[in-house]
């Protein structure tokens, strides 16, 4: 997470996933390898479709299959039960984050607008990613899932934490904020009320949602 001079903290791996993937090494295309990749993907996404749309319990192999027009032997080639489509979901949609923290980074923002701009730019994946959509909507639905998925919200509160421990050492908070328990009332904020827009809209207003709750937030933390 950037500081005042525009470097990252390092976080605990074991505790955040936002950290720079490794680069892999370089190698020859594989056709078959490249085909299997984009059926994988194809399955990926009409499972995610219908685990917003329906949730995880409502939801057959046999209704991803016919979303993606494959036999369900084929969707169980490449996953081999249900919970396994869920977990693949989950893990892709908590991959969607250290690409976002990395695009932002670039900006060169400073600490306190990096945490708006992540959670800005978070906001319009959860209107608009069915990834996203789809993994939260299966966090929410995990007592049903006989499957291990990663503790949800964790990674976001410590990486938000980061941010505004940084953003307090740059003066850009006011000195009653104290940043774990800013971080933990953002997080707390910020998936209300994607959930509230999810219920009421379906999340077609969620950026506005936030877009208000968030004006309010940061006004309070910064200072004058």
């Amino acid at each position: 997470m950037p500081t005042d001079h525009g470097e990252f903290l390092m976080l605990e791996p074991q505790t955040i996933p936002f950290a720079a993937p490794k680069t892999p090494v370089r190698r020859g295309s594989d056709p078959k390898q490249e085909r299997s990749a984009r059926t994988r993907q194809r399955v990926l996404m009409g499972a995610a479709e219908l685990f917003t749309e329906r949730g995880f319990r409502q939801t057959s192999v046999k209704d991803v299959a016919d979303r993606v027009e494959m036999t369900k032997g084929a969707v169980y080639f490449h996953y081999p039960t249900k919970e396994a489509l869920a977990v693949a979901i989950v893990e892709e949609h908590y991959a969607r984050w250290p690409k976002l923290l990395d695009e932002v980074a670039r900006e060169g923002l400073g600490p306190l607008e990096t945490a708006v701009r992540m959670l800005d730019r978070a906001a319009v994946a959860f209107q608009d990613d069915v990834i996203v959509q789809a993994g939260a909507r299966l966090q929410i639905e995990r007592p049903q899932i006989d499957a291990e998925l990663p503790t949800p919200y964790v990674d976001w509160i410590a990486l938000l934490e980061s941010l505004l421990t940084s953003a307090r050492e740059a003066g850009e908070l006011r000195p009653e904020v104290v940043p774990a328990n800013a971080a933990r009332s953002l997080v707390s904020a910020f998936f209300g009320s994607q959930h509230v827009s999810d219920v009421l809209s379906g999340r077609a207003d969620v950026v506005e949602r936030w877009r208000d709750l968030s004006g309010l937030l940061f006004r309070a933390m910064r200072t004058e």
